[in-house]
């Protein structure tokens, strides 16, 4: 039997436990858009944590962090996974535990725009239109880097096109989503959770043991200017974007150094967790806040395994093969060389389903999560108001459809960059809803007025510094997500200190939530 026909047995056989999950919830999915929305308030801290995470990293946790270590060195892959992993634990630590108590406690929201609106007492529901429709927009590029890690996963392996390639993979998702809901999706994310670091270590040991140990790795690295260094950056020698070899070695320019404001940019990846639903929505599903606290620690342990170990995975495609991707679109396919080249095939194709799992368990929740945002908040928030259960998971399922087709055309460009993709969203999602979820549970003189401007401004921001101040270079090359969320908090301040106090009911239901009553 044909090493591709393994690989894709293999595979088949996970889509098809991941489909058994989704028919398997998909009654209690259907009771209610609570259960199909939330699951009913009953995960466990298990599913809680992993569900959460998977959901968060991605396909870019398998294909575009350990590209841009490929490409350029540790130093970008590096401060990046650090930011991530001290956002992820002071997330859990901070906002987990009064966000499901606040959640409950303001009409027992079950979105996160519901939830915004409900924590400011709207009648007319503004902020709810404006999260829904930043979550629409955000959730939907970020629905097309999961396609491009479909596309590009199973061209590479098959030898096929991308374009048909990648919609088979949102026809997959797609499908797999409209059965099962949030249940449904959870149950699967800690099953992915699972593949997925069982995947990245089994390539990092097998690569390793390839090259020679794991001193070869660090020597190999060592000797490229730039590439083994916090403060430093490989610059490879490319010519329309391709980079040269001579005698079988890639070619490198002098190293450059690499500055603090870089650094700071890229720890900021951290500051976009307080504002990213599919995150927040767990701490508002698990059963108890009580069980916060261990979810945090098997969150927290299974970010920081992850993404040390994606970042090396990088490291050792480039000392086992120096000149096999030339280009940093195709760096992103060094998990894909390292398993198709190292591994049996049936054991490839396994963890070839941890891309999958990766990119399943993420595309998943941002169109369940988008969908939620239109049927629930404006179909039935604004359009609609009588609207039945029934009817507001019908227009779900329609918005599904949409934003699928939307993101299909996102995803059209096979040479889309996978980590470009995800950074964009990551910082209008950190940026439109990090600060007001903050100070929303923290702050007790927010207004409505503020929280509407922190929004606006914080997404607005997004689009402005990376469309026309981010290419002017020098002190400007910051990533966008930091200047966005320090100006996104500075007009929630300033606004709801120039505007009239919160209600006397609002300011008595923050303290109720801050006492734990």
């Amino acid at each position: 039997m044909g090493d591709t026909v393994q690989i894709m047995i293999t595979m088949v056989i996970y889509m098809a436990a991941v489909i058994g999950i989704g028919v398997a919830f998909a009654r209690r999915a259907n009771k209610s858009s609570e259960d199909y929305f939330l699951g009913g308030r009953s995960l466990g801290p298990w599913v809680t944590a992993m569900s959460a995470e998977a959901s968060d990293m991605s396909g870019w946790l398998l294909m575009g962090l350990p590209g841009v270590a490929y490409w350029c060195g540790i130093a970008d892959a590096a401060w990046t996974a650090i930011g991530l992993a001290i956002g992820t634990y002071v997330n859990w630590l901070i906002t987990s535990k009064r966000l499901r108590r606040y959640s409950e406690k303001a009409g027992n929201a079950i979105t996160l725009p519901e939830f915004f609106s409900n924590r400011f007492h709207e009648k007319n529901k503004v902020i709810m239109t404006i999260a829904a429709f930043f979550i629409l927009i955000f959730f939907t590029v970020y629905a097309a880097s999961c396609l491009v890690t479909c596309g590009k996963l199973f061209s590479t392996l098959f030898g096929l096109d991308y374009i048909p390639m990648m919609i088979v993979g949102a026809i997959f998702v797609l499908v797999y989503t409209i059965i099962g809901g949030f249940l449904a999706e959870s149950a699967s994310d800690f099953m992915q959770a699972i593949v997925m670091i069982v995947a990245l270590i089994v390539i990092v040991v097998t690569g390793t043991a390839a090259a020679g140990g794991l001193g070869a790795v660090i020597d190999n690295a060592k000797s490229i200017p730039g590439f083994f260094e916090f403060f430093g950056v490989a610059t490879p020698v490319t010519v329309d974007g391709v980079q040269q070899a001579a005698n079988g070695v890639p070619q490198f320019g002098q190293a450059e150094s690499y500055s603090l404001l870089s650094m700071v940019s890229n720890v900021a990846w951290g500051l976009g967790y307080f504002g990213m639903p599919q995150v927040l929505l767990r701490f508002m599903a698990i059963r108890s806040e009580h069980e916060l606290t261990r979810s945090r620690r098997i969150a927290t342990v299974w970010v920081i395994i992850s993404l040390v170990v994606a970042v090396f995975i990088g490291v050792v495609g480039r000392t086992l093969y120096p000149t096999a991707l030339l280009t940093s679109s195709d760096a992103e396919n060094v998990f894909i060389l390292l398993a198709t080249n190292l591994l049996p095939p049936l054991l490839a194709g396994f963890v070839m389903a941890g891309i999958l799992a990766a990119t399943i368990s993420s595309s998943d929740s941002y169109l369940l999560i988008a969908a939620s945002a239109f049927s629930k908040n404006i179909f039935q928030g604004l359009f609609h108001k009588k609207a039945t259960d029934k009817q507001v998971l019908t227009v779900s399922r329609i918005t599904l459809l949409v934003i699928t087709a939307a993101a299909i055309i996102i995803a059209l460009d096979e040479n889309s960059v996978i980590f470009t993709i995800v950074s964009f969203a990551w910082a209008g999602f950190g940026a439109t809803f990090g600060p007001l979820m903050l100070l929303s549970l923290f702050w007790k003189r927010i207004n409505r007025a503020g929280a509407i401007a922190g929004m606006v401004s914080g997404g607005v921001m997004v689009f402005v510094w990376n469309l026309l101040i981010r290419p002017l270079g020098g002190v400007w090359d910051i990533y966008e997500l930091l200047p966005a969320f320090l100006i996104s908090c500075l007009c929630i301040v300033v606004v709801s200190l120039l505007t009239a106090p919160p209600s006397q009911e609002m300011q008595k239901e923050f303290d109720e939530v801050r006492a734990g009553i």
